[in-house]
This record gives structure tokens, sequence and C-alpha cells, in this order.
């Protein structure tokens, strides 16, 4: 098991937009999102700053760098692009952070 955090940009005015649509995530995402071995994944928002704060668990051995390449992730990346910080390819910009402190 691996901890994974990141930092996502979010558009001024968009955090209930946001909101919105990952309550309403599509089921086939969700169901790539675990093959990929993600799991107790969430995002948190700062107001005073318009950052995304993701946390996530991959399963020992995954990795999500394949998520970039399935056809659901990218419909998912375009439907998301006029709220946040993309890359050209409509991939979000995430920032990872480094782990300084953890306590069970």
């Amino acid at each position: 098991m691996k901890r994974k955090t990141f930092v996502m940009r979010l558009n001024p005015g968009c955090a209930e937009e946001y909101k919105k649509r990952h309550n309403a995530i599509w089921p086939e995402l969700r169901e790539e999102l675990h093959k990929a071995g993600v799991s107790d994944y969430s995002i948190h928002w700062d107001p005073k700053t318009n950052l995304l704060f993701a946390y996530q668990i991959l399963a020992a051995g995954a990795s999500d760098g394949d998520l970039a390449s399935k056809e659901i992730v990218k419909k998912w990346w375009h439907m998301m692009a006029d709220i946040m910080d993309t890359h050209p390819d409509e991939s979000p910009v995430c920032d990872d952070l480094t782990e300084l402190f953890h306590m069970d």
C-alpha cells in the first residue's frame, strides 16, 4: 500500500460545480480507478487559494500511471477542463506532494 497526495488548481468560482460533478462520478470511471488499485480517494478544497488537495491509497504494486491512457479518464478530463487548470491534453495539472509525516 502507498499513500499518494497531490495538488490541483480549481478555477475561481467553480467549487460548487466541481463538487456537483464529483458527486455524480460515473460508475465506469470509479470501476477503472478501482481496477488500477486506487482506493480511499478524497479531494479537499482550500477556498483561499483554490487549491485542491487529493489523497488516495494505491494497492501494493499498483500504479495509477496507466489511467491516462483510458478513454473513460480522457472523457472525464474533457468534462472537467472548463473548471480547472489543465495541460493541452486536458489532463489536470497535478503537483505531487512529498509526505513528511504520517501517524496511524
